[in-house]
């Protein structure tokens, strides 16, 4: 077994690449449109399977919203400097929600992010 890709739903995926690709530095890997079912995927990821999970958007046609459950966590990241990576992303308009510091109650570095649908993306850095 082996993680592949997690999952999620954007209401603007062209937004959505947007943000993932120049904000995050992801790359788009590839498309995927079913116009008999409504729906086009987009897979994006630092790398390709196997070498690194992906990252699924899908959009269903005439959806631009949807309301975040109480479920959903967040997707982690790793930095090996999150200051320079909030920096970035700060730089080129995404949003950050929790500056650079210690986890509550341990040491480890992180930060959060807020993707253009109210996604969370935690930064851990890496080298602590």
């Amino acid at each position: 077994m082996r993680f592949l890709h997690t999952m999620l739903r954007v209401g603007d995926l062209n937004r959505s690449i947007d943000f993932y690709t120049n904000t995050m530095g992801m790359k788009l890997l590839r498309t995927k449109d079913n116009p008999e079912y409504k729906y086009t995927l987009a897979y994006l990821g630092y790398e390709s399977n196997p070498e690194q999970a992906e990252l699924e958007l899908t959009y269903n046609y005439g959806v631009s919203e949807y309301e975040m459950g109480t479920a959903y966590g967040h997707i982690a990241l790793s930095s090996d400097d999150i200051v320079a990576t909030c920096n970035r992303i700060r730089e080129k308009g995404g949003k950050i929600t929790r500056e650079p510091g210690p986890v509550k109650g341990g040491t480890t570095v992180i930060a959060f992010v807020e993707d253009p649908d109210g996604y969370k993306i935690e930064l851990i850095q890496e080298n602590n």
